[in-house]
């Protein structure tokens, strides 16, 4: 039995398990038969052309776990933003750690999906915003919504700061010997309200694990998201990443990716504008070695006047590592007076290293400023020679290069001890101290 028949046979029996309330059944089971009738994606589809899921799904991943499994702070402190106070919603194998994790009804609320999805109190909140803006086309969207029982919720509301960052971990132990997870994550930030989140999938061995993550995000008017996504994971590990935001008027959202780790990662980064005089910006840093493949792949859809968007993604690739950036900006007839700003660059250290860039902008409305731009080259070797000649040895001055390569999308992080933890990351891949902190 494959793995499209294994999840379309073991539905009724999840749903039997599972205690939801009856709206969600016709969701989950429109969504099963939009999976069962398209599958999984392959590379004879337009946005998967340079990504291929064959081999990983080869494996025999189980959909359930069999038994809960705990593991103590010790094990993983060094994955955490330690450094600061956070509320923490941490997940062990698809289930949650009650006592790893903190969370808040207090003014805010940090707590699970499981929760939202099942007490009559957040039932007008589920009704309103799950499900709205995930595509109801996409089949692995589709494939998470029959499944979706545990993740994320977040709710902030109105006139309301979050007073710390909120990190959302996925821990795959590897007690299974290939394993299989969908968590659905749902934040709401309310009015003229505020919130930092940092979300991470991190395996602790090497064993193979599919995610296959949906996340949605409700900006209201004026307010503001700050969402970082670390993807540092171990080689067998593979991240689907399905992210949708709705922003509303004078709203800012911002989601910084940083992807340094795992077997395969693909990203889907879709925004949709539904207010005037709103921002929308999309960062990114890839660097990857060996045999590891990233996949970018954004849309923004400006549908109203006098928007903004930018989009700044860095790539280094080396070994026969393959990265695609796929970005599309779509502006609609009446978005007029719309500001958009798209670009890729990339830098190849190997020869058999792959950068497939593709930007697009799809302009209707005729009062606009849009550009998009891709690069793709090496080192510049008169900088290299400069800095040799200056004392700095060769892989040092290379190191530095490609710091500085990377150093606008570092500089946009706004919580300065995750900037310091991206920092040491970079410095890791890059193989050198850098010699200084930020």
């Amino acid at each position: 039995m494959d793995l499209k028949e294994k999840l379309v046979s073991s539905f009724m029996a999840f749903e039997e398990r599972v205690d939801v309330h009856s709206d969600l059944h016709d969701i989950r089971t429109n969504a099963l038969k939009n999976f069962e009738n398209k599958g999984f994606p392959t590379k004879k589809e337009e946005a998967w052309k340079y990504t291929s899921l064959n081999a990983i799904l080869k494996n025999d991943f189980t959909v359930f776990p069999k038994q809960e499994n705990a593991i103590e702070f010790n094990q993983v402190k060094k994955y955490f933003l330690h450094e600061i106070d956070t509320y923490k919603l941490v997940f062990i194998d698809g289930v949650f750690s009650s006592h790893l994790s903190s969370t808040t009804h207090d003014g805010i609320d940090v707590c699970l999906m499981s929760s939202a999805l099942t007490k009559p109190k957040y039932k007008m909140v589920i009704d309103t915003y799950f499900n709205q803006i995930a595509s109801k086309d996409d089949s692995l969207t589709s494939l998470n919504t029959a499944f979706a029982i545990e993740g994320a919720f977040i709710n902030i509301p109105k006139k309301k700061v979050a007073d710390k960052p909120i990190e959302i971990m996925y821990f795959s132990t590897g007690n299974e010997s290939a394993l299989m997870v969908q968590p659905r994550n749902l934040v709401i930030v309310g009015e003229n309200s505020h919130v930092q989140i940092i979300e991470r999938h991190q395996s602790l061995n090497e064993n193979p694990v599919l995610t296959n993550s949906v996340t949605e995000i409700f900006a209201q008017k004026r307010a503001i998201v700050d969402y970082y996504k670390i993807q540092n994971d171990n080689s067998e590990a593979n991240l689907i990443d399905n992210t949708y935001v709705s922003q509303q008027q004078e709203s800012h959202a911002y989601v910084h990716t940083f992807s340094f780790g795992g077997n395969l990662t693909r990203n889907n980064l879709n925004f949709y504008h539904f207010g005037e005089r709103l921002t929308s910006t999309l960062n990114g840093i890839s660097i990857l070695n060996d045999k590891q493949h990233v996949d970018h792949y954004t849309l923004v859809n400006h549908a109203q006047p006098n928007c903004e968007s930018f989009q700044d993604y860095k790539g280094i690739f080396s070994d026969r590592s393959t990265g695609v950036f796929n970005g599309k900006v779509l502006v609609e007839k009446e978005a007029q007076k719309t500001n958009a700003f798209q670009k890729s660059n990339n830098i190849l250290l190997s020869d058999k290293a792959t950068i497939n860039a593709k930007p697009q902008l799809e302009i209707f409305a005729d009062d606009v400023k849009c550009s998009h731009g891709c690069t793709v080259g090496q080192l510049d070797e008169t900088a290299m020679f400069y800095m040799q000649s200056r004392g700095i040895p060769k892989k040092e001055a290379k190191a530095l290069l490609m710091y500085a390569f990377s150093n606008a999308v570092i500089e946009s992080i706004k919580i300065p001890e995750l900037k310091q933890r991206i920092t040491k990351i970079i410095a890791m891949k890059l193989g050198v101290n850098l010699g200084f902190d930020l």
